[in-house]
């Protein structure tokens, strides 16, 4: 018997302000918060201009469903002219000590429409034979940002190598026998050299939140082939339980093109690279209009949760345009894992 999260009957939570110029268009794929009663969403956002450069804005709730923008202006946004000048996107939020550390995926240069372009293509520079190969492709890739309060922000470098195009980076809570911890997705660690046929979940333990490229990767979960997850990435930051680190993830059906759904895994509190449960069919999918219908036609993008109460909420992006929660009692999730073990 399948387990399904139950959508907030008055989604989307968040959608579009047409009297912002730089969030007209999309409000999507947030990071989220809880923390002394408030619900922070840190969303990605984006206007109707040709560039289509993305950036963050910030909205809070006393409930989990009922948000309130909490200023007109973005809070985070592409550098002037560094690695991230082109767009920032998808933030996962986690918290050491009294700050926020953020993962999020970044371009050098702005993608354009994509969904007007062929599958997985945008904007590229002028380039000649000198030019770097993430500046060539204007690859996708990973950097950390540290803040304190959402508002005031300071970018901390990037994580994954710039020959990638590694996104869904996230990082553990906290540190996991000494190390820190983090799931990440290289779009090219496939084929015979690196094992799986459609890119997948891998893990990396750090001594330093900054320094992850001498560290050896190691493969978590690979799609399952003629399935809804072919093609896998990290959903939302890792959350401690009794039970084991619960990890939402989304996956992708047809290679990487067809719909994206949602599904969970449980992973040992002590040694995160074994996994205990994995559900076998989506805890979400796409259903209602606001998820089919969009930049990304049919897609949920799982990229903020947090247990309150003993209720799981979920935060994600509804077909790259809106963004919905989806909530259910923890233990009933867990339940339901602990009955596909691994």
């Amino acid at each position: 018997m399948g387990m399904k999260l139950i959508k907030y009957e008055h989604n989307p939570v968040m959608v579009p302000n047409a009297a912002n110029k730089w969030e007209n268009l999309v409000t999507c794929n947030p990071g989220a918060w809880y923390e002394n009663g408030k619900f922070y969403m840190l969303y990605r956002a984006a206007g109707d201009d040709e560039q289509h450069v993305i950036r963050f804005g910030l909205a809070e709730s006393d409930d989990g469903f009922h948000f309130s923008r909490v200023c007109n202006e973005p809070v985070f946004g592409p550098s002037t002219d560094g690695y991230d000048a082109g767009c920032v996107e998808d933030p996962r939020i986690i918290k050491f000590g009294d700050t926020f550390y953020v993962t999020y995926a970044y371009r050098p240069f702005s993608p354009g429409k994509y969904w007007t372009f062929p599958h997985d293509v945008v904007l590229k520079p002028e380039s000649d034979e000198f030019t770097p190969m993430a500046i060539k492709e204007n690859l996708g890739n990973t950097a950390l940002a540290s803040t304190k309060d959402f508002l005031h922000w300071r970018r901390l470098g990037r994580l994954t190598s710039p020959c990638l195009d590694d996104r869904d980076v996230i990082l553990f809570p906290e540190k996991v026998a000494g190390k820190y911890v983090m799931l990440h997705r290289p779009k090219e660690y496939v084929g015979e050299k690196y094992g799986p046929v459609f890119p997948s979940i891998w893990m990396k333990f750090s001594d330093d939140l900054l320094e992850w490229e001498n560290s050896r990767s190691y493969i978590l979960i690979e799609g399952r082939p003629d399935s809804w997850e072919e093609k896998i990435g990290g959903g939302a930051p890792p959350l401690k339980t009794d039970a084991g680190w619960l990890v939402i993830y989304h996956g992708v059906e047809h290679g990487g093109t067809g719909y994206y759904r949602a599904g969970a895994l449980l992973l040992d509190l002590e040694n995160p690279l074994k996994v205990l449960a994995r559900t076998p069919d989506p805890i979400l999918e796409p259903e209602y209009e606001y998820e089919t219908k969009g930049f990304y036609s049919g897609c949920v993008f799982p990229t903020g949760n947090m247990i309150v109460d003993g209720t799981l909420y979920v935060y994600y992006g509804a077909a790259d345009r809106n963004v919905g929660v989806a909530t259910c009692k923890i233990d009933d999730l867990l339940d339901y894992l602990e009955s596909n073990p691994v």
